[in-house]
């Protein structure tokens, strides 16, 4: 998405957002969107069984480099999701954008400044930027 796309996107949030404009409204709806997601992809594994959660300790050696040890860190998740649970998740990480960029909108901050800064940052700091 270019910035073009993502103040496209912000002002349709803005144009699109009435019932709860409040800014606790917001912080809510971000909160509430994102246990969806957690519990879209719970069900992912435990009623639809499309993937799995096989996880167990993550080995680092520090004698190693971060790139031999990258090999050997693990997501935990298993298998694609099927078509619905794709859909689903999809959804529910759209409703949750779309309340972040609402948040964006309230505190008067731009999306695509926020991706810039924040992909700034992952440059700068690296593989180094949540140790």
């Amino acid at each position: 998405m270019d910035n073009r796309n993502v103040d496209d996107f912000q002002a349709q949030v803005s144009e699109l957002l009435i019932r709860h404009r409040s800014v606790l409204d917001v912080m809510s709806k971000v909160q509430e969107t994102a246990s969806r997601i957690n519990r879209s992809l719970t069900k992912a594994i435990t009623e639809c069984g499309c993937v799995e959660v096989v996880a167990k300790k993550q080995s680092y050696d520090a004698s190693k480099s971060l790139e031999e040890n990258k090999a050997h860190l693990d997501t935990h998740f298993k298998g694609p999701l099927c078509e619905h649970c794709r859909d689903v998740v999809t959804a529910e990480l759209g409703k949750n954008l779309f309340y972040l960029t609402a948040l964006c909108n309230i505190t008067d901050i731009k999306l695509a400044d926020v991706l810039e800064k924040e992909s700034a940052r992952l440059n700068t700091l690296g593989v180094f930027n949540l140790s």
